[in-house]
């Protein structure tokens, strides 16, 4: 994240308004909601935890145990418990 001076961009009347909150520290402005994208996303491991939690989800309609498939996957038991669940 690059620092960016808040004189530099925001408006005067913005800034003053701001300085009643804040002087002399960072703050971190997040983008808003609709622009934001998933935990995730940029780096893939978003798309990895799906594919893996589609494999969990398989299996266990195939017939396996939750204890199988913590021991396949190295997850906890609530983990394998939710991940199967949730996809129902």
């Amino acid at each position: 994240m690059k620092y960016i001076q808040a004189n530099v961009i925001f408006p005067e009347n913005l800034l003053k308004e701001i300085q009643k909150y804040v002087q002399g520290e960072m703050i971190y402005i997040p983008k808003p909601e609709g622009i934001r994208k998933r935990w995730g996303e940029n780096s893939g491991n978003r798309e990895q935890l799906d594919h893996r939690n589609t494999k969990i989800c398989d299996q266990f309609l195939e017939g396996a145990t939750i204890d199988q498939l913590v021991d396949t996957f190295s997850l906890s038991y609530d983990s394998i418990k939710k991940i199967v669940y949730s996809k129902k």
